[in-house]
């Protein structure tokens, strides 16, 4: 599962990455491996991860290359200069099989994420 969020260190990003934590024997069990990503520096990202207690998944930098990455996901905003907030569930195989894009401002629902990923398991 590969969470493209704007900017650490924001509101919405931080109950994002936290609401993934808390639900993350739920996301074990499907067999998910969480990758949050943003196009901030990795040591901005250290520094944000200590600030929303315990992660214990990888929050990567999309850094340098700028935004390449989500320019490869098609979910940069090059105007912005930071990516969409888009959540991306990629099987095994490495195709996706689910995808996502919400409004800057909105909360992904984690139950919606999780209806996914069963329905992505039982396929």
């Amino acid at each position: 599962m590969l969470a493209f969020h704007p900017l650490a260190f924001t509101p919405v990003c931080a109950t994002q990455m936290s609401g993934y934590e808390s639900n993350l024997p739920r996301l074990e069990r499907d067999d998910a491996v969480v990758l949050g990503i943003s196009i901030d520096p990795q040591p901005s990202k250290t520094a944000w991860a200590k600030t929303l207690g315990p992660i214990s998944f990888d929050l990567l930098s999309d850094f340098h290359p700028h935004g390449e990455v989500a320019q490869k996901y098609g979910v940069f905003r090059q105007k912005e200069g930071f990516s969409e907030r888009a959540v991306f569930v990629v099987g095994k195989d490495g195709r996706v099989k689910w995808v996502k894009t919400y409004d800057i401002p909105e909360q992904p629902d984690n139950e919606e994420l999780l209806a996914a990923l069963d329905r992505v398991g039982s396929a």
